[in-house]
């Protein structure tokens, strides 16, 4: 596995795994710091569901990376957000590293 080098996951971002929903709330898990590639740039892309939403940023991630679709997010400037969902990219031996790919709202 060729996976994206460390070197390139410059940001730090905080992921609350979204755990499911209660009676009233939602339900997150402890939060986790994730080294990231933060690329912001703001695009088109689908939910798990199939719907078409805006992402305001993508995280490109090491491989193995959890970020469940719904999970809190907190960038480094501060800013709070929410996974679309995350992905994983595998390069199939190609020179492409492998990653994971977090949208997010």
């Amino acid at each position: 596995m060729a996976a994206i080098p460390r070197r390139f996951l410059r940001h730090r971002i905080l992921v609350e795994p979204y755990l499911g929903r209660s009676s009233t709330e939602d339900l997150y898990g402890p939060a986790v710091e994730v080294r990231c590639l933060l690329d912001e740039k703001t695009r088109n892309v689908r939910t798990p569901a199939g719907d078409t939403v805006v992402s305001s940023s993508t995280a490109y991630a090491y491989p193995g990376t959890k970020a469940p679709p719904k999970s809190r997010v907190t960038l480094a400037d501060g800013r709070k957000t929410k996974v679309i969902q995350d992905a994983p990219r595998d390069g199939g031996g190609l020179g492409t590293p492998d990653h994971v790919e977090i949208q997010l709202e």
